[in-house]
């Protein structure tokens, strides 16, 4: 089931969310932090975003299964006045327990719809590129605009080339 959080149940998720966080990071998503990742921080970022979130600038679509918090993305809506029709997507994070039950693929098309709600016609976003990342948002119809080389460090400490994404809606 995936649901937009509300303010409230936003910062009640956070625990669960820094839970996410760690473990996509201990597993080496190029979620832009390095490992490890302890408790405080995962939860100081999802603390930050509180604002964001409240003010309505930022949607977190969760996804649950089995009663439990498994995955989550970020849609984040454009303030610019020459962008009213742009989103950015930001943290598609599932759960390792949670992966292969088509969780990731579920909470893009969510978002696409909250974008479409939202009277948004462009969604951008960056990822880790040249692998089963970048497949994986290919695979959902999003274009592969370039790359960034040697843009961020991986969990390993390589630096990896990153993939800018677009897709019309």
């Amino acid at each position: 089931m995936i649901t937009t959080l509300s303010p409230a149940d936003y910062g009640a998720a956070i625990p669960r969310l820094a839970d996410i966080l760690m473990d996509a990071v201990d597993a080496g998503a190029g979620v832009s932090f390095m490992k490890p990742l302890d408790r405080a921080a995962a939860e100081a970022f999802w603390q930050g975003l509180v604002p964001a979130v409240a003010g309505g600038q930022t949607l977190v679509l969760a996804a649950e299964d089995q009663g439990l918090l498994a995955g989550v993305v970020l849609l984040q809506l454009a303030d610019k006045p020459n962008q009213p029709h742009r989103a950015d997507v930001a943290k598609l994070l599932v759960h390792r327990d949670f992966r292969r039950r088509g969780l990731g693929s579920a909470l893009m098309r969510a978002l696409e719809d909250e974008a479409r709600l939202h009277q948004r016609s462009l969604l951008t976003f960056d990822a880790v590129a040249h692998g089963p990342v970048e497949a994986f948002y290919k695979s959902l119809g999003f274009i592969c605009a370039g790359y960034y080389p040697a843009y961020a460090y991986s969990g390993d400490g390589r630096l990896d080339d990153t993939a800018l994404f677009y897709k019309p809606l």
